[in-house]
């Protein structure tokens, strides 16, 4: 739980005839992470043409599944083996004959449904010209002596147009209006046309134009109109006869060939990282617990029975960084995992905040937050979202339950503090013994990450740094000093002289490691380390002191609900209430908030940046979970 789990890397040569049963097994293992492999002893790619076989495959299935539908749940039986490479080729032979037919069905459903919207466009010129009632095909004569233009214009250009036009022996005859748009039928002379259209374009003409369907009279297109829509209705459900019959004509095949994807996916996806192979071996280069490396032996020995190699080994020194981490959690741990991967993968070998940043996390909202009406609410919303956000909503839970036990040890509930009596505190009346508790558990937290950065250090094999830094144990040993100064000039202890000596001591250590460790001239060498040193103790300090906020957030909390009950005591009882009601709402969506963030802020900058490289790589190992057509 603090760390990752053991591990080895492994190498596993077997026959490239056998190379996609080898990863297939090995996916069902479900503990191998694949890793490069060195190139120079074996320099063939043998699984390159085997998964970009996989992959076209796999693309067409994802096209055949989104335009044709889905064909069933897809189940890998136990003695499923994998295709080779040959079945891959052949699979996306007949893929191909199946996605042709498919789209030829889609692309008749396209055109059926372009065709519909051809009409839709028609019958909506059509509901403008109904009001004609005459016949379009004999107004719209080209060889008539009678030129007629049918459009719109502007309601108020109307009168102007038409009494412009009546000088030209044109007419306006209006005969529908749509908004501030006049629908108009506008006649005259034929040998006037050109004349008259500079008028109509100033006056805001639009042209309506008339297809070639409409052509008729306004009956008969509407009697037209509705020939083609059941037509077309008779169509599209010829083509749903059709593509419904490819389904039950190829969906077993197709459920099949999910199948054969399913099964030939480890190999593709181990390629990725590298199969490296000579001649006619392929080799798998990975990682796998160490724990599982005797079932990892049982388990090729039954498939394999002797036709492979495996050679097992302990991670090399100095590569922690490229090792990947397996970190296995409880599941009342799980939700609080992905707040600490948002600030990084823990190293291999490096500690694991989760458990400690969970109940930091809690215990730092709880004080903050207190009361147990708020918290309350907090608990009762987190479990109604539990479905929605899964694990998520059980950090609300948890938080909402943390509250109410601090709400229950400061005597707060919706912010009356009268109640009950507090069975430990009362922020708002003991502000100093608040504060100074803030304090007290700064100094513990920031000496849990320097112990915590030096295990790092030591594990990683940089003991100089574990001992000398000022994240390290000179580092702790200068701030236990300084903070043992602190109390003697409170006068809470009498340690003057022997915590100056701790604290001198340890600066001392931190400013002789920057120094020695400094590749520059004298005189830079004791600028830097003299900077650095003086870094150290201002650092340490202001990460002490920002502990202070969580007695801010616990004292604002209760001067926040005392200044809404003073507003509510001005008001009338409707409005007294309605304060009450909303500014708890504020309370609890506005603070609530806030403290979240700030305890999460506290949590990366005050400790994990202190010991938390953040920059691991997670465990991820071949599966057969995820369904072909769906990467």
């Amino acid at each position: 739980m603090f760390r990752a789990e053991p591990l080895l890397r492994i190498r596993l040569l077997v026959l490239a005839s056998e190379a996609a049963d080898s990863a297939l097994q090995l996916a069902r293992f479900g503990v191998f992470n694949p890793a490069p492999e060195v190139a120079d002893a074996l320099p063939e790619s043998p699984a390159d043409a085997y998964r970009e076989a996989w992959l076209e495959a796999d693309s067409r299935i994802g096209k055949l599944i989104e335009q044709c539908g889905e064909t069933g749940p897809v189940g890998i039986p136990d003695d499923a083996v994998a295709p080779s490479l040959a079945d891959l080729h052949e699979l996306n032979d007949w893929l191909r004959e199946i996605w042709l037919a498919c789209l030829a069905c889609r692309d008749g459903e396209d055109r059926i449904e372009e065709e519909r919207r051809h009409l839709d466009a028609i019958e909506e010129t059509l509901s403008k010209l109904e009001r004609l009632n005459v016949d379009l095909a004999h107004l719209l004569r080209a060889d008539s002596l009678l030129a007629v233009n049918i459009g719109s214009l502007p309601a108020g250009e109307l009168r102007r147009v038409g009494d412009a036009l009546s000088m030209t022996g044109y007419l306006v005859s209006p005969f529908d209006h749509v908004g501030d748009q006049v629908f108009a039928v506008i006649a005259g002379p034929r040998a006037r046309q050109e004349e008259v259209r500079g008028l109509m374009s100033q006056a805001g003409w639009r042209e309506l134009p008339v297809p070639d369907e409409l052509r008729r009279h306004p009956q008969a297109a509407r009697a037209w109109l509705e020939e083609e829509r059941v037509r077309l209705d008779e169509l599209s459900g010829a083509e749903c006869q059709v593509l419904g019959g490819l389904r039950e004509k190829f969906g077993p095949r197709l459920r099949e060939a999910r199948l054969r994807l399913a099964l030939a996916r480890p190999l593709a996806e181990a390629a990725l990282t590298g199969v490296r192979g000579k001649g006619g071996l392929a080799a798998f280069s990975g990682w796998i617990p160490r724990r599982r490396l005797d079932a990892l032996r049982e388990m090729l020995e039954t498939r394999l029975r002797g036709r492979y190699l495996l050679d097992a080994r302990e991670p090399e020194p100095g590569t922690a960084e490229t090792v990947p981490s397996l970190v296995r959690y409880p599941g009342w741990l799980r939700p609080f995992v992905p707040l600490v991967k948002s600030y990084g993968v823990p190293r291999y070998g490096e500690f694991d905040p989760t458990l400690p940043f969970a109940f930091t996390y809690l215990l730092l909202f709880g004080a903050m937050f207190g009361d147990l009406g708020h918290g309350g609410v907090i608990l009762l919303i987190s479990l109604a979202l539990v479905r929605r956000f899964g694990r998520v909503a059980f950090i609300g839970v948890a938080a909402g339950a943390v509250s109410m036990l601090f709400g229950a040890l400061y005597g707060s509930i919706f912010g009356y503090e009268e109640l009950f009596e507090p069975i430990w505190l009362s922020p708002l009346h003991e502000p100093t013994r608040v504060l100074t508790l803030a304090v007290a558990f700064g100094i513990g937290f920031i000496v849990l990450t320097l112990l915590v950065n030096a295990r790092n250090k030591f594990a990683a094999g940089h003991a100089s740094e574990a001992l000398f830094d000022s994240a390290g144990l000179a580092g702790l040993v200068f701030y236990l000093g300084a903070v043992g100064g602190v109390l003697s000039l409170t006068g809470a202890v009498d340690l003057a002289l022997p915590a100056a000596i701790v604290a001198g001591l340890g600066l001392a250590v931190v400013a002789v490691y920057k120094w020695l460790e400094t590749r520059a001239g004298w005189g830079e060498r004791t600028l830097v380390s003299a900077i650095e040193t003086l870094e150290t103790g201002i650092n340490l300090f202001a990460n002490t002191l920002s502990f202070m906020r969580v007695a801010a957030f616990s004292l604002n909390h209760a001067a926040l609900a005392l200044a809404i009950f003073t507003l509510a005591a001005g008001l009338g009882a409707a409005g007294h209430w309605l304060t009450l009601v909303l500014g708890n709402v504020v309370i609890i969506v506005l603070e609530g908030g806030i403290v979240a963030i700030q305890a999460l802020r506290l949590m990366y900058y005050e400790g994990f940046s202190r010991f938390f490289s953040g920059d691991g790589v997670e465990f991820a190992p071949l599966r057969l979970a995820r369904e072909p057509g769906k990467s």
